[in-house]
């Protein structure tokens, strides 16, 4: 469903704060923001407080930016979904053109504030991000292809290249090797989402994986890509870039994700919640870890 005649009904309440805010999708922009820190605090040059709090306030503002006009875009589809319906936009709380000039300007606004404050190739990068969430991933692969979350996986990873791009200003091994990371993470964790939400897609008519290949495949699929989702986690200390404390908490972490897959592509009893669930801590406590590592 594109962005021509909608088939929502005309706004009832007038938006609030709240719902401009609820645009932004918080809750992924915590993600975001924080591994956008971590590598930022990772990087070799160690920028003035209000340089580095710049950096990753454009980082939040892009994410704001990229969920918005995903909102906007996808609110008839948000409207099918019981997970989505109450978003502002389906909700009835906003009108659509709102969501998009409130994207635009918000995207804007960040990567000329990354610009000016910092650099213009982490301003560049940050501006692909935003694009490539929204028009490339949004757009054209979701309503396309079960591979959507595959290639779309990489506007998710962008947020600690960016970090560090910003600090450094220009483009290493290890902030490529969290880009990876990130990007080989996605599948497995939002295809465990989809396991247990398929009635949702279906109803939305979005083809993911579960609802085209089935789930035999999408089971074989989660546990195929926390391979080289493992191999990314554990390289940077094989290559110098990380010690030892690193090291045996991304061993024991991703040991943990691994079975978790295991036992989802072995059908035991909400495996899938569990690895959705633990996928995030486990993003979370790793680049935790990696951080504590260079400083410890």
């Amino acid at each position: 469903m594109g962005a021509g005649v909608s088939t929502l009904a005309t706004p009832a309440l007038p938006a609030d704060w709240r719902d401009f805010l609820a645009l932004t999708k918080p809750r992924v922009m915590t993600l975001v923001v924080f591994t956008a820190i971590c590598g930022l605090l990772v990087a070799p040059v160690h920028l003035p407080f209000a340089l580095a709090f710049t950096a990753i306030l454009t980082i939040a503002l892009a994410a704001g930016a990229s969920g918005a006009l995903n909102m906007w875009w996808e609110a008839d589809l948000d409207a099918k979904m019981k997970r989505t319906a109450k978003r502002p936009l389906p909700g009835g709380r906003m009108e659509r053109q709102a969501a998009l000039h409130f994207g635009v300007g918000l995207g804007s606004f960040a990567v000329l504030t990354m610009g000016l404050a910092l650099n213009w190739l982490a301003a560049a990068i940050l501006a692909f991000s935003i694009f490539f969430y929204a028009v490339v991933y949004t757009i054209w692969l979701k309503p396309r292809t079960p591979q959507n979350i595959v290639i779309g996986g990489a506007a998710g990873a962008f947020p600690p290249l960016i970090g560090w791009v910003a600090a450094t200003g220009q483009v290493s091994m290890l902030p490529v090797i969290l880009f990876l990371l990130i990007f080989f993470w996605t599948p497995p964790h939002f295809w465990a989402l989809a396991l247990f939400m398929e009635a949702d897609y279906e109803a939305a008519g979005i083809p993911m994986l579960p609802n085209v290949a089935g789930e035999v495949a999408t089971r074989r699929q989660i546990v195929l890509y926390t391979i080289p989702m493992a191999v990314c986690a554990l390289i940077p200390p094989v290559i110098g870039m990380a010690g030892a404390l690193y090291a045996g908490i991304a061993v024991v972490l991703t040991s943990a994700f691994f079975l978790l897959s295991v036992r989802v592509w072995r059908r035991v009893p909400r495996a899938d919640r569990g690895l959705f669930k633990y996928s995030i801590i486990y993003l979370f406590a790793l680049f935790a870890a990696l951080v504590v590592d260079k400083f410890v």
